[in-house]
Parts: structure tokens; C-alpha cells; sequence
């Protein structure tokens, strides 16, 4: 969510708001610009989420290809029963470790006991006010983003109200849940401009540290609070807190050491002004008002590639992470549909990034018909190196009403082989399961909504973030607690696919450090390519029916005469590939019936 402090613009250069000038760049980087594309999504009108009946405990619910079959109410310190939406209480992002998810909050954080995911259970909460509390797990540490000015040092609730006070805390709070029932904080690491978000990376080559990337998007502290804070004089003032990231190392061993460690400022130019990327404004006739590039509101880290995708307000990037204390910008991109760039997910093999745009910041609604297709949607990009490009838009189908908070926000991957699929949340406008595999067609395959929560005036509240977890999707509801969806079978997802899914797991999953999907050799994994095969018209009908029933009879085999047996098919599947209209997928489905030949 965007908040609700934003600061303003710094003042611009001469002549440098025009978006023929944006494309300034440091060293070998590479910037895109996605043009005012076609819509990619045609809207419903004919859709059963139009027209849901409004309420709180009794708003109507519709599913379409998924269930909601568990859910968990919110406890009642959580929230405000005297103001549904009451922005100090609303629920907020979601961690998971083990049979755990941590959801975080305005107000603190709970834990859920999901070992049934259809009877979620409150295992535990901790009242720690100060927004938005964006949660992340590492071992026996949670890592929990604080921005707001009342957020406390203790966590008391009381708030702070000098303007500059030692009891103020502003960033990065670290527990030791080492006993979850009693969560100790270990270290509490300010920033100048608080922690919005943050994101959980780790280097494969320095296991004694742990490193948190700060999104701080809220107004600067006075430097009398916190040293070397500074909202700056002007763009070229490079004493300024604004236009830069915060890095905060942490010693695993040592939690109460952790420090900031650097503020790299990726929005630099080949020149080293530091306010390098969109100044701010509109692009144009009919373009959006898109916000200046002073910030991030949130980094996904992809580490098996070693790079990371910025939605930094103004602009969309990418980031070599590799040394992760030293990140460097290689990609820049801008849309002139996007308001305020706010999330990013990379395809499983990297090929796509999808960013994601929070116009009117989470609390307007921006679903109605009168609404563009393009705005208040995602965007999606071929990367190839260092290189953006734009591909096409998904937006929700539907409309919405005037009552309901409506826009892209958080979501995930599905695992499932073979194919871009990803859960997203859109806050009143529900859950929506889409298929990016052409990005320039991106298609829904599967929602779930409920009516707004007041019939007459707009209550904030929805589903804040949306992610799979080990063969669920878990979605964490602003006012109303969390819910737990399933996947059902539909001629756009077959029952093999959603299989497939279920046999990835996690031991521990942090949304914004994106995990590299991998699926164990299986028969359910090759029907899903088969499936997929059988349902684009990718192979011969024929040669598809007789793959289905070599695989049968060779399930039926042991030992030496079904490794036989796999390997014949293989090799029958290498030659299909030659001529086969969708020989990738063919030679997937090859791949994993020769491992399979190998177990």
C-alpha cells in the first residue's frame, strides 16, 4: 500500500520531465518504455462478482476454478469494531515457515497454526503498532517494517508525540521467536525514512550474514533525531535521505549487531546525478501522472539469478545483486499508464518480470468501468540480459464499484510446470488467478471475491496479498482476518497441473525473495505436460493419446523394465519434438520422463 504520508517532489531540472528524456543511464544499463499498449484484458460484463451483496460478517462470496475452504478471524485487538477500516488496525503481508504464517500489520503481527490449512488456528499475537509491518522469517529471527511517526522503541501503543524523540522507532525491527509464545526483540535498526517494506537476501557466499533491503517511502526524519537524516535543498543535494535504499546487514549469530551497512543510490545516472531516473509528472496526452523516482516501494529479490526487480515509484528496475551489499542497476523502465510502481515477480525462469502499479495507493477504487484497462494494472516485460521489454497488461476482468478499494497488489507464483501462472491480490476486488504464459494475452483462470464491505460508502479493506504456499493459496484479508483457498480443476487448469503444483514445498517462504520452483521427477508432473500439450494443440491428437497410455503401462512396470520403458519413450518424445508445433514443451515433457527413467 502506498502510504499515506508521501513526500513531495523535489523540485525538477529544467526541461527534464518530458519522458523522451528519462532514458539517462548509468554505465552498460538498459531502459525500456512500455507504450500506451492496447488493453491485454477485455472486462466482463456478465460476471457473477458483479452485484455481490455488501457487509462485513455477511458481504456475499463467489469462486470461480477455486474454493475458499478455510479461514481465520481476525482477534479483536486487532482491529476496531467501532471503525471497520480503521487504518491503525489493518492487516497487512504474509510469511511462512513450516506450518506457520506470520501475518503482519498496522498494529503488530499474528501467527496462524495452518497444519490444517482448513482450520487456521491463532497460534499467537504481538500488539507492536507502527505500520505496515511487513514481515520476513530467517531461522529464528523475524524481521518486521516499522514507518510510521508513532511507532515506539518498546512498541507500546501510546505513540510518540514530540517531533523528535529518542522514543520514536523508524525501520527494521528484529525478534528472536526462538519462543514463539513470547517473541524477544533483539535489535531495532533505524532509517531515515522508515521501513515501508523491506526484503529478506542472502548470499550464497556469506553465510555469517543475512542482508535486508529497506524500502523507505515516508516523510524524512529530522537529522536531530537520527543522524545524517535529510530531506535536502534540491535534486543535485547528495546529502538527501530521499533517492536511495537503505542495506541493513545482520549477523546470524549475533542479531543485536545488526547495522546499516549502505544506502546505494540506484536511481543515479551515467553522470552520478543521484535523481537519474522520472522526475514526476505526466507523459503526455491521455498518459498518467506518474510519481518521481525518489524511492522503492518494494524489491523482489531473485537470487538462484542473482538479480532483483525495484518498483521504485517512478520507474520499474533491475538490479544485479550479486554482491548484495553493492547492488547495481543494469535496467531501468517506465510505463506511462503507471501511476506508482509497487510490486515486481519474475517469471520461474527468468525471462519475464511483471511490475505491478498502485494508482490511487491502495485506497481508492480503480476498478470501475470507467477506468482504464492499462491503469491500476500490471505490466509485464521480456528480459533478456540486461534488457526490458515491454510485452502487454493484465488488469482485473471485472468491474468494480465505487465502494470498493480496487487495484493491483501482492501475489506469488503457482508452480505449476511449464507455465506463468501467478495469484494476486486486488485488494476489494478479490483474488484473481491469471496465466501470463503469453504475455501479450495474459488470461484469468480462476478468482475469488466477496461484496464491499459497505453498501453506500467506501470501507478500506480486501485482500491485502495473496500467495501458494505449499499446495494452498493463503490470502491475508485486511479487516476480516485470513483466508485459504484451493484450486479446482477447469478446462484452463487441469486437475495434473494443480498436482503438480502441490508437489513443490517450502520450508520457509519470504514473498519478496522469490524461491527458483523445482519439480521432483513424478508421472503427475509429465501428465501436466501433457496435459498442456493436449490442450494448446501442441502435438498430433494421436501421438498425445498414445504418450498418455506409454505412461500408464510404464507406472505399471518396476525396476529395470520401467526404467526401459521411460528411456524408449524418451527417445520417441525427442523425435516428437522435431516437428511438433510446440516442440519446448515436448522436449520438457522428454526431460522429465528421462529423469523419471532414472529414479
Amino acid at each position: 500500500m502506498t502510504p499515506r504520508s508521501t513526500v513531495p517532489p523535489l523540485p525538477s531540472r529544467n526541461g527534464i520531465r518530458r519522458f523522451r528524456h528519462l532514458l539517462i543511464l548509468a554505465g552498460s544499463l538498459v531502459a525500456a518504455t512500455a507504450g500506451a499498449q492496447g488493453d491485454s484484458v477485455a472486462i466482463s460484463h456478465d460476471d457473477p462478482r458483479i452485484g455481490l451483496r455488501a457487509g462485513y460478517n455477511d458481504a456475499a462470496e463467489v469462486a470461480r476454478n477455486m474454493q475458499l475452504v478455510g479461514h481465520g478471524a481476525r482477534p479483536q485487538n486487532f482491529g476496531n469494531a467501532q471503525n471497520l477500516g480503521d487504518f491503525a488496525f489493518l492487516n497487512g503481508d504474509l510469511a511462512f515457515k513450516g506450518n506457520l504464517a506470520f501475518q503482519g500489520g498496522f498494529n503488530g503481527f499474528q501467527v496462524w497454526d495452518i497444519s490444517n490449512p482448513k482450520s487456521p488456528t491463532l497460534r499467537t499475537s504481538f500488539v507492536c503498532p507502527g505500520g505496515q509491518g511487513d514481515p520476513s522469517i530467517y531461522k529464528n529471527l523475524l524481521f518486521f517494517s516499522v514507518e510510521e511517526t508513532r511507532g515506539r522503541v518498546d512498541c507500546g501503543g501510546q505513540g510518540v508525540t514530540d517531533t523528535v524523540s529518542a522514543e520514536r522507532f523508524r525501520g527494521v525491527r528484529i525478534f528472536d521467536i526462538s519462543d514463539l509464545d513470547h517473541p524477544k526483540q533483539v535489535a531495532a535498526v533505524q532509517t531515515c525514512r522508515g521501513s515501508h517494506t523491506h526484503t529478506l537476501v542472502i548470499d550464497p557466499n556469506d553465510p555469517e550474514n543475512v542482508y535486508i533491503y529497506v524500502s523507505g517511502t515516508s516523510v524524512v526524519r529530522s537529522g536531530s533525531e537520527l543522524a545524517g537524516c535529510s530531506r535536502g535543498a534540491s535534486l543535485t543535494d547528495t546529502t538527501t535521505s530521499l533517492f536511495r535504499i537503505d542495506i541493513i546487514q545482520v549477523p546470524v549469530a549475533a542479531p543485536q549487531n545488526a547495522r546499516v551497512v549502505n544506502s546505494p543510490r540506484v536511481f543515479a545516472d551515467s553522470a552520478g546525478a543521484i535523481a537519474g531516473l522520472w522526475q514526476g509528472g505526466a507523459h503526455g496526452v491521455g498518459t498518467q501522472t506518474t510519481s518521481q523516482t525518489n524511492q522503492c516501494h518494494d524489491i523482489t529479490v531473485y537470487s538462484a539469478i542473482g538479480l532483483a526487480a525495484g518498483a521504485c515509484s517512478g520507474n520499474g528496475i533491475l538490479l544485479d545483486i550479486h554482491d548484495p551489499v553493492h547492488p547495481k542497476r543494469i535496467a531501468a523502465v517506465i510505463d506511462p499508464n503507471f501511476a506508482y510502481w509497487h510490486s515486481a515477480t519474475f517469471n520461474n525462469d527468468g525471462t519475464k518480470v511483471l511490475f505491478s502499479d498502485e494508482w490511487g495507493g491502495g485506497m481508492a477504487p480503480r476498478c470501475r468501468a470507467t477506468d482504464k484497462l492499462t491503469w491500476g494494472a500490471d505490466a509485464i516485460f521480456y528480459r533478456t540480459g540486461d534488457k526490458l521489454t515491454p510485452a502487454g497488461h493484465y488488469k482485473l476482468p471485472v468491474v468494480q464499484t465505487d465502494q470498493e478499494n480496487c487495484v493491483a497488489h501482492n501475489g506469488s507464483l503457482i508452480p505449476v510446470p511449464g507455465r506463468d501462472i501467478m495469484t494476486q491480490a486486488w485488494y476489494q476486488g478479490g483474488v484473481s488467478v491469471f496465466d501470463f504464459t503469453d504475455a501479450a494475452h495474459p488470461k484469468e483462470i480462476a478468482f475469488f471475491d466477496r461484496g464491499p464491505m459497505d453498501a453506500t460508502k467506501l470501507l478500506l479493506g480486501g485482500e491485502w496479498g495473496t500467495y501458494w504456499y505449499n499446495g494452498y493459496i493463503y490470502a491475508s484479508e485486511i479487516d476480516r482476518g485470513l483466508d485459504v483457498l484451493d484450486l479446482k480443476p477447469s478446462d484452463l487448469l487441469s486437475q495434473n497441473e494443480i498436482d503438480a503444483a502441490k508437489l513443490v514445498r517450502f520450508d520457509v517462504f519470504n514473498p519478496q525473495n522469490q524461491p527458483k520452483l523445482v519439480w521432483p521427477a513424478s508421472y503427475v508432473v509429465a501428465r501436466a505436460y501433457l496435459d498442456q500439450l493436449v490442450r494448446d494443440n501442441g502435438i498430433p491428437r494421436d501421438r498425445s493419446t498414445s504418450i498418455a497410455r506409454d505412461l500408464g503401462r510404464a507406472e505399471k512396470l518396476k525396476g529395470a523394465s520401467e526404467r526401459a520403458a521411460l528411456t524408449q519413450l524418451a527417445t520417441r518424445l525427442d523425435r516428437d519434438a522435431r516437428t511438433a508445433s510446440d516442440a519446448g514443451r515436448v522436449q520438457a515433457l522428454a526431460a522429465t520422463v528421462r529423469d523419471l527413467s532414472k529414479k
